[in-house]
């Protein structure tokens, strides 16, 4: 069975009595080069154990199986599990798991399920859980690699340059925990039903240790004082957060020993100016 054509892919889920779900961003690939070259960014071989998110009707589990060792396939809708019956039934390395990503432990997930492998993650990840999704993996520590599938505004957002539009806190987030880099993008007319918007697939290699030696919850927390109003300058931004600690005056004085001028806006700031900020104001969680 082809899983990226259209008249099976239908065929197949009018079987099982499948109705799509807005609720759940549920988007199916019907271009076979997608879910190729997904699995191909991903870099994985036989030693490698896969989290997959929202697998669909399979088509990039498939090619993700014949890559890696063993691939764990997170499913939520229970409408789809025996879709996935049918059209995994002839791997045996790859294991369905009902459940929410956001609810599932994941480091037992990891001990359980893919023991023995190293773990990446590869997805097609719906538009409306990606940000939580990755923060969670991100931060969880189990995975060698992110590579997933998200809204191209988004990706851009992973990826943007201090100072421009599309640059954040969720910026500064990824960056922290992975070198990210933006491969390429996959158009609206690629799935069913199509989505109203383009789509671009982002890798995230996620680091050895962090790029700046400070506490994340310290730096985090200045990053997010910093955005939390973003047309505001920094010094600005900042007298808000923290006007309980520090007056405006001090807080200035902070900003010009990082060596930035007073009217300076967070969004012009890289990891390691934040990192200093952090430092220097001491912020505990």
């Amino acid at each position: 069975m082809d899983l990226t054509n259209i008249q099976e892919v239908k065929a197949l889920l009018a079987r099982h009595g499948f109705r799509f779900s807005k609720a759940l961003g549920q988007n199916f690939l019907i271009a076979d080069w997608v879910p190729r070259d997904i699995a191909d960014a991903a870099g994985l071989d036989k030693s490698c154990g896969v989290v997959e998110i929202g697998p669909g009707v399979g088509c990039l589990t498939r090619e993700l199986a014949q890559r890696a060792g063993k691939v764990v396939a997170v499913e939520l809708d229970k409408s789809l599990l025996p879709v996935l019956a049918e059209t995994l039934a002839d791997f045996d390395n790859v294991e369905i798991v009902p459940g929410d990503v956001m609810k599932l432990d994941l480091a037992a997930l990891v001990a359980d399920r893919l023991n023995g492998f190293t773990p990446h993650v590869c997805a097609n990840l719906p538009y409306n859980i990606t940000t939580p999704v990755l923060t969670k993996l991100l931060e969880s520590g189990l995975f060698r690699s992110v590579t997933v599938m998200i809204q191209k505004e988004v990706a851009q957002r992973i990826c943007a340059a201090p100072g421009s539009a599309d640059y954040g806190a969720f910026t500064l987030l990824c960056r922290y925990y992975a070198d990210c880099e933006l491969l390429f993008d996959v158009p609206a007319g690629c799935f069913l039903p199509a989505p109203k918007v383009t789509s671009a697939v982002v890798r995230l290699a996620v680091r050895d240790t962090p790029p700046v030696d400070v506490p994340p919850e310290a730096l985090f927390k200045t990053v997010r004082a910093a955005f939390g109003q973003r047309r505001k300058t920094l010094l600005n931004a900042l007298s808000s957060a923290y006007s309980n600690r520090f007056s405006k005056d001090e807080l200035r004085q902070v900003i010009l020993d990082c060596g930035l001028p007073e009217s300076v806006r967070g969004e012009a700031l890289g990891l390691e100016q934040f990192a200093e900020l952090a430092r220097k104001l001491d912020v505990q969680p």
